[in-house]
């Protein structure tokens, strides 16, 4: 099954603050696969898979829930067959 894939790269304060579990718990509420796990530079990554239109209203709210936290997101997408099942936290 073919899906659209993101990742998204965020910068700020994103680490120690709850970030990835905050991810996790709304990431619950939209039909998303993927990950998100702290990178070793201070940033967070995140990759999801789906339909275009729930990726998209997932990243929505998890800029509005953590806006004071991102200061930048380096993103990028595509189409590819599905390979995440579920979501989680990668440490």
């Amino acid at each position: 099954m073919t899906v659209t894939y993101i990742r998204a790269l965020y910068s700020g304060r994103v680490q120690g603050v709850g970030f990835r579990y905050q991810t996790r718990e709304l990431a619950q509420g939209y039909e998303v696969a993927g990950y998100v796990r702290n990178l070793s530079d201070g940033r967070v990554e995140l990759e999801i898979e789906g339909e275009k239109q729930e990726l998209e209203a997932f990243l929505e709210e998890l800029a509005q829930a953590m806006s004071g936290y991102i200061k930048g997101v380096e993103r990028s997408e595509g189409k590819r067959e599905a390979i995440h099942k579920g979501f989680s936290i990668v440490r």
